[in-house]
């Protein structure tokens, strides 16, 4: 099973679409499922569902640091770096689905949605693209690796 197939597994779960994403990857960089989907449980719904940055764009991000980040507060090579990586895997996002923004992907009028998560029904699914755009995330996420 591939990265992108697992964060789709997870997201029509139930898991928020960047637990999805860095729940995936977790095991690769020996962090525990439950911490991992813990950290990464705010950014769902584009940060709380205030609809902004894509929680699959979150996830992928928090990977992408994972493998690029730094620690070191003066590392600016290690910061160009992380940065440049990230860049390059959120242009390929963006091209395939037209945006990193939660509220554009979903076609939403609204900036900022209630913060009471909508039941994950039938319908749900049916009208949201989220579980493709989990997919997607992760996918690139993982063809960045593969490349490494």
């Amino acid at each position: 099973m591939t990265k992108a197939d697992k964060a789709k597994e997870l997201f029509l779960k139930g898991y928020n679409c960047s637990q999805a994403v860095f729940g995936a990857f977790c095991e690769d960089f020996g962090i525990d499922f439950s911490l991992g989907v813990k950290i990464s449980s705010g950014f769902g719904g584009g940060f709380a569902r205030r609809r902004e940055v894509c929680g699959a764009v979150s996830g992928a991000v928090m990977v992408l640091s994972l493998l690029h980040g730094y620690t070191d507060a003066e590392a600016k090579e290690e910061k160009i770096k992380l940065y440049e990586e990230v860049r390059g895997v959120l242009a390929d996002f963006e091209k395939e689905v037209g945006s990193i923004v939660c509220r554009e992907l979903l076609g939403l009028e609204e900036k900022i949605s209630s913060p009471v998560p909508e039941e994950r029904t039938k319908m749900y699914y049916e009208k949201r693209p989220c579980a493709e755009i989990v997919y997607t995330a992760a996918k690139f996420v993982e063809e960045h690796i593969a490349k490494l």
